[in-house]
């Protein structure tokens, strides 16, 4: 967003806000137009699409409003109010930059650990930078593996049901997966929609969060028809009967389920340090 806004200062030197803000109030440009403002920056189209949240219009108003709408530069002559633009333009790139240049998420695989202990490290290496997005891109692989038959769809971790028409993050049959890093009554609620259309829920959270997700579907009285499975358990049993149907060892199959992950992830993330290597 201070791309955006800062790139609106170099056009226009006292931008009018009903120019800059829509009735609305979001910022112009913030959407449609920010792959091109990124491209003339020097920062690649696909960097950080879901600007686009209310939050994020709301900074830029802030921004915009410290700055006067301009005015703070306008004691300036021209060529050290360029400079100043200039000089806050590259900070920004810089970061973006630096953004898009994070790891990946490093597994080192030892051979004698169990499946289950793999997957659970790799959600700890995502802790705190995922948003969820490689417990559902790791299911949605895992899914696709265990029904080639089946188009498994693919969403960015940021669409939300709602947004996208769907009943939950996949739907096998009459099955309903959900998969959240962090549970909440709202899923639970989604559960419930689930059973009164017909459909079997089932919530996929870290081992961590089972209890908890057990408790809140005590509290809407669905213990009996949510099942709750641990991420770490539903991925594990499935490279185990893959393996043992394809008279494969696991790692192996641990590796392809990785990559069909990673192909799945850059399909529609922008974050790609969320691809997983195995060392």
């Amino acid at each position: 967003m201070g791309l955006v806004i800062l790139d609106k200062l170099c056009e226009a030197r006292l931008p009018r806000r009903e120019d800059v803000v829509s009735p609305g109030g979001e910022i112009s440009g913030a959407r449609a137009g920010l792959p091109k403002i990124l491209a003339k920056h020097g920062i690649p189209e696909k960097f950080l699409k879901e600007i686009t949240t209310r939050q994020a219009h709301q900074d830029g108003q802030h921004l915009l409003e410290q700055l006067g709408y301009g005015k703070i530069l306008s004691t300036f002559n021209d060529a050290k109010r360029k400079n100043q633009l200039d000089a806050g333009l590259e900070k920004l790139r810089n970061l973006a930059l630096a953004w898009l240049n994070r790891q990946h998420i490093q597994l080192a695989c030892g051979r004698q650990c169990s499946p289950s202990t793999w997957i659970a490290a790799i959600l700890d290496e995502a802790k705190g930078k995922s948003g969820g997005k490689v417990e559902q891109h790791l299911v949605g692989a895992k899914l696709e593996k265990r029904h080639p038959d089946i188009t498994i769809p693919n969403y960015p971790g940021h669409a939300g049901d709602v947004q996208t028409g769907r009943a939950g993050d996949f739907i096998v049959g009459t099955t309903c997966f959900h998969v959240t890093a962090a549970p909440t009554s709202a899923v639970v609620s989604k559960c419930a929609a689930n059973i009164q259309s017909g459909l079997h829920p089932v919530l996929l959270v870290p081992q961590g969060q089972v209890a908890k997700s057990r408790h809140l579907a005590e509290d809407k009285n669905l213990a009996e028809n949510v099942t709750i499975i641990a991420i770490e358990d539903f991925l594990a049993s499935n490279i185990i009967e893959l393996s043992k149907g394809r008279q494969s060892d696991f790692l192996n199959t641990l590796q392809g389920i990785i990559a069909t992950y990673n192909r799945r992830l850059a399909e529609v993330e922008t974050d790609m340090s969320l691809k997983i290597e195995v060392k």
